[in-house]
């Protein structure tokens, strides 16, 4: 029950900134030394044009590097530089792995002492990880022969990015994940850079082919193709890069380095025999920037044509990563459709970009004109990269699938760290996957998705306290009394004081998530919300709050936003406050949905039309994590409508066995 006790109001805030080949299913066709050869000539001609190495700095492998031989590097960079440079230049690590600066990535000269507790208890419970090391964008996620298996990029060797391999797991749930053997290593010439991101295609037959992104060296990507060594083996545990490889270089229009990310394969409408996909891109001349997906028409997986033109492009977008598309129903019959559904009467097409420029996934939804390889936006004002995203928080490089067991359309996006990549290296992991959400036309508003926990996550709840009714004060908190709250599922509705709401006519016009003192800010009508992770004296918390504001017009705007500011005492973590306005329709109630699973906070507010997820490290709440509602508004009274916490339990994803494996498949 909640305490009756009430806190003094929030401090304010200070933000700080932010295998191998052999035979295969598929039939063999010619070209190899021809292939090659046009590697070597694009590498030539990408250096001849002044392209030199990738830029992205997790485009470059060097050999492993010892701790000591790191820290030694490393104080030859601080006395070169005032201010610490990230490793990223000498160790191929990702430079934008926590999107902080150099300083935070590294931790600065020792960063926040760290204890082995500390470390433990960073570790989820119930979202998806590998027992050890870096992990990064998720991979040809599917259904296969009554499991769910999850690829990942992986780096088997350390917690930090290079070496990518294919990390392999699969489920019977989407929940519980048992953690098999590396599926793909860079073991060929074509991907002797690493084994990168791709995607899976189902084929009428029930047979399966993996397309992915091959990185020869630092300066050329081409795809490459692999299918399941044994295609009547459920867990998949073998696959064979075909001898043809690759199967598909970088147009003459494209630098070499920017050709990467293969979507899954959809049927090509005026040809029933024939398959599309889509490889991101990007176009600089005339200094657009552009983001550009490509369209590649097959009908083998082997040999391709490109397509005249692209699906679509938007200039300012830059490099555009990991493209998704697939049809959703608009008219709410169905959940989830098969990504080669046909456009039509009640279905549209989402396009999807992870950015590399600010690494955020960006949507937008519109018309898709497949006789003219052309994709419409509904809105061109909320273009891919301009308007709407997948998550306003730490989440990137999302790919979807359809499940075709539950008929639904499920996401996963990779959760980076924002910590030290000296704590990443203490703790010996990187990265999460996010709770795998499933995917919707929002039928309400009609111009968004939503997104929300896919249902099996419910089964791992246990004990439920119920706070219903309660009614917070403006300036107070409220102290919700339970255990724990170290791993929970929390379902809220709010209701404001109608009374202020038609009294705060010049409440803050012009309110933004990222620019305010987040939780810690006064205004008519908010923040309001809940605090998770925090602990008894408040001096560490994660608010996840709504603020209601006036727009221009005088309508109601609701903002959802998400306050790591006072997450952690802890100087070497990126802690922001993020958010977006979301759509509320006449006669609702504002309701989230958070997950607090110890280092990860992922909320979804009005049903899931708007997502947020953040990465925290408590010095002070971990292990005694705590839970209150608050209310910082100066005038409104908000209540509790209903609110109701669950403690979750953990899900002790297992290593493969065979003899496992049997029982469970008996």
């Amino acid at each position: 029950m909640a305490d009756a006790t009430s806190y003094a109001l929030l401090p304010t805030s200070v933000r700080t900134t932010t295998e191998s080949s052999g035979d295969s299913s598929l039939p063999a066709s010619g070209g190899f030394f021809f292939l090659s050869f046009a590697v070597v000539l694009i590498t030539a001609v990408a250096f001849a044009l002044g392209g030199g190495f990738v830029k992205d700095a997790a485009s470059h492998v060097v050999g492993a590097i010892s701790e000591t031989d790191l820290d030694g590097e490393l104080q030859n960079l601080h006395s070169l530089h005032p201010d610490p440079v990230s490793r990223g230049p000498v160790l191929g690590v990702s430079e934008k792995a926590s999107g902080g600066s150099a300083s935070l990535l590294l931790g600065g000269h020792g960063g926040y002492p760290w204890t082995n507790d500390m470390l433990h208890w960073q570790r989820t419970g119930f979202h998806f990880q590998p027992p050890r090391n870096w992990m990064n964008d998720p991979n040809g996620p599917v259904f296969y022969k009554g499991w769910y298996h999850l690829f990942y990029q992986y780096n088997r060797d350390a917690a930090v990015w290079g070496n990518i391999t294919w990390g392999h797991a699969a489920s019977r749930d989407l929940v519980h994940w048992l953690h098999l053997p590396v599926a793909m290593v860079p073991d060929q010439w074509y991907d002797a850079n690493g084994v990168w991101t791709g995607s899976a295609t189902v084929l009428p037959d029930g047979g399966l082919v993996m397309v992915y992104t091959g990185s020869a060296n630092s300066t050329v990507q081409v795809q490459c193709v692999a299918v399941p060594a044994d295609p009547n083996d459920a867990l998949l545990l073998h696959w064979r890069k075909h001898p043809s490889n690759p199967v598909l270089l970088p147009p003459p229009s494209v630098l070499p380095h920017d050709f990467r990310d293969p979507t899954t394969a959809w049927v090509d409408p005026s040809d029933p025999s024939a398959y599309l996909l889509a490889i991101g891109s990007k176009n600089d001349t005339g200094d657009r920037h552009a983001g550009v997906a490509y369209v590649y028409s097959t009908r083998d997986f082997l040999s391709y044509r490109l397509l005249p033109g692209a699906l679509h492009t938007v200039n300012g977008t830059g490099m555009w990563e990991c493209v998704d598309f697939f049809p959703v129903s608009v008219d709410g019959a169905r959940i989830g459709l098969d990504t080669s559904e046909r456009a039509g009467d009640g279905v549209k097409h989402v396009l999807k970009a992870s950015l590399d420029d600010d690494r955020h996934d960006y949507y937008a939804i519109g018309t898709y004109v497949a006789e003219e390889n052309r994709w419409v936006p509904d809105d061109g004002e909320m273009d891919v990269g301009v308007g709407l995203r997948y998550d306003w928080g730490k989440f990137y490089a999302a790919k979807t699938f359809y499940d075709q067991n539950k008929k639904r359309r499920v996401l996963w996006g990779w959760v980076g760290e924002a910590d030290s990549e000296r704590a990443d290296v203490s703790k010996g992991w990187a990265s999460l996957m996010s709770i795998p959400r499933t995917v919707g036309f929002d039928t309400k508003t009609g111009r968004n998705l939503v997104f929300w926990p896919v249902e099996e996550v419910e089964f791992l709840r246990t004990t439920r306290y119920d706070f219903s009714g309660v009614t917070v004060e403006p300036g107070s908190i409220v102290p919700l009394s339970m255990p724990t709250a170290a791993q929970v599922d929390i379902e809220a509705q709010f209701e404001l004081d109608s009374a202020a709401v038609d009294a705060a006519v010049d409440a803050e016009i012009g309110y933004n998530c990222r620019t305010s003192d987040g939780a810690a800010g006064r205004g008519l009508l908010g923040p309001f919300g809940l605090l998770v992770l925090a602990d008894s004296v408040l001096s560490e918390r994660t608010a996840a709050y709504f603020y209601v504001s006036r727009s221009a017009d005088g309508t109601l705007r609701t903002h959802f936003c998400q306050d790591e500011t006072r997450s952690s005492h802890a100087s070497d973590t990126v802690k922001r406050v993020v958010g977006y306005t979301v759509p509320v329709l006449d006669g609702e109630t504002l309701s989230v949905r958070i997950l607090v699973d110890h280092s990860i906070v992922e909320s979804f507010a009005q049903g899931g039309r708007s997502a947020i997820t953040s990465r925290v490290y408590p010095t002070q709440a971990f292990n005694r994590a705590k839970v209150f509602l608050f209310n910082n508004a100066t005038s409104a009274h908000v209540k509790a409508k209903s609110l109701r916490i669950w403690e979750m339990d953990s899900t002790f994803n297992h290593y493969y066995r065979q003899e496992a494996v049997q029982i469970c498949s008996n």
